[in-house]
């Protein structure tokens, strides 16, 4: 029997002082985050947080919709935009919506995922790749994964060694999120499944998780998530992505606290330019001069920021062409 247990796969990786750094950072910082998620009401944070996830997850892949066309797609709008597009975000809606329900290592769970997220896309949804595949970055194979026969095996390892490992969710997440990608399992899709796979196993340790955009601070360092992949497969040892991925939760962690805290100074403030914008329209169209006119401001960028924004994510004010925010047909109206 001991000999079967000394069988089971173990993923190469080495646990460096940066990491213990940075997992105290998290732990700490995401302490203080729950506090002030819980002071606020902060379904509209939430809401605006998986937006930017979304958003994020998607460019990484090329897609090129704005926080606002995704806004509006989830609010069931039309969005002038290639259609392709528009359903890789109307699939990642679904499975953000569906993603309370999976467990993190259950395989018809992950099969289920990448049917939601590709489906429309490829062919081969919800089933592993029948080919070989190579990484690409740019023209050039950065990777080549493993041959199709082999997958089944080392998918079925790596879930088994998700399930049974006790290390920390942070390293755990990580280390999944690294071997995932290595092995490559789908014929498309493997990036952001791999992205929401390790969030999914984040917010089954900490449910506020589920709402911390890292997404888009990964698509900021698009070229580091590369390299650092690159630099694991060169050590066969995935430290330094787990570093990497770490580094971008502590950063994303620590602009949601500032996030909320401003939110919470600022929301006084807000209200009362808001309620200022709001009480001096009536019920017509304006053009954004126009609403500049009613509150006496001339300087756009500050209106825009202090009055019409905030009125705009308090549905309280509307866009006339919502899929257009920088239409120069654009008109502004009350919210009936």
């Amino acid at each position: 029997m001991g000999q079967i247990e000394n069988m089971k796969y173990q993923p190469p990786y080495t646990i460096t002082s940066k990491i213990i750094y940075l997992i105290a950072q998290i732990s700490e910082n995401i302490g203080r985050l729950t506090v002030l998620e819980e002071i606020q009401d902060s379904l509209k944070l939430r809401k605006a947080n998986r937006i930017r996830t979304i958003q994020g997850s998607l460019a990484i892949e090329g897609n090129t919709l704005s926080t606002e066309q995704i806004t509006a797609i989830l609010n069931g709008k039309t969005v002038i935009a290639p259609p392709k597009e528009v359903q890789e975000v109307r699939n990642a809606i679904k499975a953000y919506e569906a993603f309370q329900q999976w467990q993190p290592s259950q395989e018809s769970d992950l099969l289920q995922a990448h049917q939601i997220l590709m489906t429309g896309l490829i062919d081969e949804v919800g089933q592993y790749r029948h080919g070989g595949v190579g990484v690409m970055s740019g023209d050039r194979v950065v990777h080549m994964a493993p041959p199709a026969n082999q997958i089944n095996r080392l998918m079925v390892d790596l879930l088994d060694w998700l399930n049974d490992s006790e290390v920390h969710p942070l390293i755990q997440s990580s280390v999944f999120h690294y071997e995932f990608e290595f092995i490559h399992p789908f014929a498309d899709g493997n990036g952001r499944m791999g992205r929401l796979w390790q969030t999914l196993i984040l917010s089954r340790w900490n449910p506020i998780f589920a709402n911390i955009p890292v997404e888009s601070l990964i698509y900021q360092n698009q070229k580091a998530y590369y390299e650092a992949l690159q630099a694991s497969t060169d050590r066969t040892d995935s430290a330094p992505f787990i570093e990497f991925i770490l580094q971008m939760i502590l950063d994303a962690i620590l602009s949601s606290n500032d996030t909320a805290q401003a939110s919470d100074h600022a929301t006084a403030q807000a209200s009362d330019h808001v309620q200022r914008l709001i009480s001096a329209m009536k019920l017509e169209d304006y053009t954004l001069a126009e609403l500049m006119q009613l509150v006496g401001l001339n300087h756009r960028a500050t209106f825009q920021k202090n009055y019409l924004n905030p009125a705009i994510e308090a549905d309280l004010i509307e866009r006339t062409i919502p899929d257009k925010p920088k239409s120069p047909k654009q008109r502004y109206r009350l919210k009936s």
